[in-house]
């Protein structure tokens, strides 16, 4: 593809600022539409909309009467959402590539690696039910009146702004001050990260593409570690030599944390490979160049550079004691 014009809905978050730096690296003509308040920087040269995306009028106030080639939607979350960008965008876009969640598989997977196939399902999550509802309008929007849609699936994609555990920072502060880590089932289920320049590779691969269209891809790493993995490199990263991790059972963190239930047991709870065939034959220079290991090591010193980022969250500690009296009385009986 040559020279395109992309908007990007969001465009500062987690994935979606990755991929806005990789468009304009490839020297698209690129802008985003947000409310002009993220958390990670734009590129110079990106062109922002400011418009809160849950305000049509705003929104379509700041688009005007443009066209662009093709729209990135980070923002849609229900099916609301995504009737609002097709009554604004189509007819107006060559290209509508939503983002959905690799979590709306079915859950817990029937079978390993997942694929473009598997059936979506997932009876523990709203959020997940939402974005199947999406894509559901979605694919109606294409099979009866051809709206060029794309459907990308991500699943756990991260930067050094974002700690993959169920405590974030909290877990951190925790390994260093010689507490007790609660780790979600046995530790050994497998679960795939990617970090967020890697996904920016394909994703940017696919936008403008013909073969894309009409068609669902996700996009994750093959780097599938344990979840014991994980919170080892993360205490590697942090200096602890022995971190004590408490395995207690997904339902029971559930119970003592009711907020963490749904990722939980919708999710994190089940180990997660993928089959990337499909987005690697659009997207030849996909790989996973950042392990975890490394991943772990850029966000302890990054967060160790900007003390404020490094928030615990004083509910949530007093739960992981909870759970740790409560495992260690489980293991005394």
């Amino acid at each position: 593809m040559g020279t395109a014009r992309i908007l990007f809905i969001g465009g500062t978050g987690t994935i979606s600022a990755a991929c806005v730096a990789r468009a304009t690296d490839a020297g698209h003509d690129v802008t985003v539409l947000n409310r002009g308040t993220g958390r990670r920087p734009l590129p110079d040269g990106v062109r922002v909309l400011r418009a809160d995306v849950r305000d049509p009028v705003a929104v379509r106030s700041a688009v005007g009467d443009e066209t662009f080639d093709v729209v990135c939607e980070f923002l849609a979350f229900t099916p609301e959402h995504v009737r609002a960008d097709l009554e604004l965008f189509e007819g107006r876009t060559g290209q509508y590539v939503f983002i959905s969640s690799a979590s709306a598989y079915d859950t817990p997977p029937k079978r390993l690696p997942v694929t473009e196939s598997t059936p979506l399902r997932n009876p523990y999550w709203q959020y997940s039910r939402d974005k199947i509802a999406c894509e559901d309008l979605l694919v109606g929007a294409y099979r009866e009146r051809g709206v060029p849609i794309t459907i990308v699936r991500p699943s756990h994609t991260y930067d050094e702004l974002l700690l993959p555990t169920m405590g974030h920072w909290t877990d951190i502060a925790r390994m260093r001050a010689g507490k007790p880590v609660i780790v979600h089932g046995d530790g050994t289920s497998l679960w795939t990260l990617t970090h967020s320049s890697d996904f920016a590779v394909a994703f940017t691969a696919l936008l403008g593409n013909p073969y894309a269209i009409g068609e669902t891809f996700h996009i994750t790493g093959d780097h599938a570690p344990t979840w014991n993995q994980i919170y080892g490199w993360l205490a590697d990263a942090a200096g602890v030599t022995d971190p004590q991790l408490v395995h207690v059972a997904s339902e029971t963190v559930a119970a003592f944390a009711p907020d963490l239930g749904p990722g939980l047991l919708g999710d994190k709870a089940h180990s997660m490979v993928f089959d990337n065939a499909k987005v690697k034959a659009l997207a030849p220079d996909f790989r996973t160049t950042v392990t975890f290991d490394e991943g772990a090591r850029r966000i302890i010193a990054h967060h160790d550079a900007h003390p404020e980022l490094q928030v615990v969250d004083d509910d949530l500690d007093a739960a992981f004691d909870r759970m740790a009296a409560h495992a260690a009385a489980a293991g005394s009986r």
